[in-house]
């Protein structure tokens, strides 16, 4: 009984193994995969909206009421959990901006896209797990997607410019058809894409305007001008559409009487203050000059009641994002609708994210079509960590270690489409399961 337990568990191994530098599937087999994201969209902004594509995208495939983005609900941070599984305390781009304590630099975001210390900090994104294993990804403007991991740059991308046009129409179908060009002429398996849109109109106009409301007719357009390509490139037998977001967006109090204002507060001085990060939505940062720690803690933690203070040690654990070497010893965040102001007030948008990711504004959409998906299925919420490991699910590829569980989005998938990571049939994982306790009593 004893060689028979051993013969198998080798057997398994080896078939396992295999699967470790590329996926058992031949590259005739595979379905290939498409992500792409629309930044800000709000979970219910086809509630008050006629958005026929995502209403047939929902029929033909999956719908979640809504999906739950990773703390903090920037657009680089939120991002970068969806490509890596990981809340944001585990991957490390913990903001939009970067940022050195010790040097006091602090670049804006479309400069921090191009800064691959800021990305390349130890985890590897699914587009270079997939090359390793011998696939081909683009990323399209996605944030993260234009540097290189331990070396290993994407397969082909796209940067978007300091000065870009979010709202070109135009630009986003021809975006759409270099994409449907890299899954076609050049075959490649993994694409994301990415849209600055709605986030900038919420952020100028509000997640309440008719601009937005228009914004989200234009989204809706492109959703169909995608799947006609789709359709039009023979792809919809092979290709796994995703449509999802970072987070969402919510009215900012702008008029209100109790804003949070640091430069009113009267036991707190910024010469106490080594190094900021705020005014950046509800979200701050600060490092306070040697043995002021206590003194400023002691200033700020009951400075205003739409204020909340913490030491990085007694951040609430539930937010996964204090226990990053990146966090400075104090951070903050303020309640829904309420901005940071520092030294002066400089934040005027209408609209804003960043918020708690419990928030119901901040939830987001995930939509999702294809061969591998059910039809006309809808499914309660989620959180955006385990998207990550249903794209890995779908390539048929071994997943990298991360906060997800595969377990979780599964049911989506139609019977007959349940790979191991691997690409091994699930047969495999029944064996294991006896060779398992067969090992233990032999």
């Amino acid at each position: 009984m004893k060689h028979w337990a051993i013969l198998l568990s080798v057997a398994l191994a080896t078939l396992l193994a295999l699967g470790t530098g590329a996926p058992i599937l031949g590259q005739g087999s595979r379905n290939k995969l498409l992500l792409v994201s629309f930044d800000g969209f709000r979970w219910n902004y086809d509630q008050d909206v006629d958005t026929p594509n995502l209403d047939a995208m929902a029929r033909d495939g999956v719908k979640a009421r809504y999906m739950t983005p990773a703390f903090i609900t920037l657009t680089s941070p939120c991002h970068f959990t969806l490509v890596t599984g990981k809340y944001v305390e585990n991957h490390g781009v913990v903001h939009n901006m970067y940022y050195n304590t010790t040097s006091k630099l602090k670049l804006p975001y479309h400069t921090t896209l191009g800064i691959e210390r800021w990305w390349d900090n130890g985890s590897v994104p699914i587009w270079i797990t997939a090359q390793r294993q011998g696939l081909k990804t683009g990323s399209f403007f996605y944030p993260g997607g234009n540097v290189t991991y331990q070396g290993v740059a994407v397969t082909l991308s796209r940067k978007e410019g300091a000065l870009h046009n979010y709202k070109d129409e135009e630009e986003w179908r021809a975006n759409v058809d270099t994409v449907m060009r890299w899954l076609t002429e050049e075959d490649l398996d993994l694409v994301t894409l990415y849209f600055g849109e709605p986030d900038s109109t919420g952020h100028r106009y509000g997640p309440e305007s008719q601009e937005r409301k228009e914004m989200v007719r234009q989204v809706d357009r492109t959703v169909g001008y995608l799947r006609e390509r789709i359709e039009c490139h023979h792809l919809s037998s092979s290709l796994n559409l995703i449509i999802t977001s970072d987070h969402g967006m919510r009215t900012v109090q702008k008029d209100a009487s109790d804003l949070v204002e640091f430069h009113k507060f009267p036991n707190f001085t910024f010469q106490d203050i080594e190094f900021e990060l705020l005014d950046y939505g509800p979200n701050g940062m600060l490092l306070p000059k040697e043995g002021m720690l206590e003194k400023v803690y002691d200033a700020l933690k009951d400075a205003h009641p739409r204020l909340h203070v913490y030491k990085k040690e007694s951040f609430p654990k539930s937010f996964h994002y204090a226990g990053h070497p990146r966090i400075t010893p104090l951070l903050m965040y303020s309640d829904p609708g309420y901005v940071i102001h520092g030294r002066i007030n400089v934040q005027f948008n209408n609209g804003e994210h960043g918020f708690d990711n419990g928030d119901v504004d901040m939830k987001t959409i995930f939509r999702a079509v294809g061969p591998s998906f059910k039809a006309g299925l809808e499914v309660g919420p989620f959180e955006s960590v385990h998207v990550y490991e249903l794209m890995c699910q779908l390539l048929g590829i071994v997943p990298e270690a991360n906060d997800g569980h595969l377990a979780t989005l599964l049911p989506i998938l139609r019977s007959g489409s349940a790979l191991l990571p691997s690409g091994q049939p699930l047969l495999v994982m029944g064996l294991l399961g006896v060779v398992i306790p067969l090992a233990k009593f032999t």
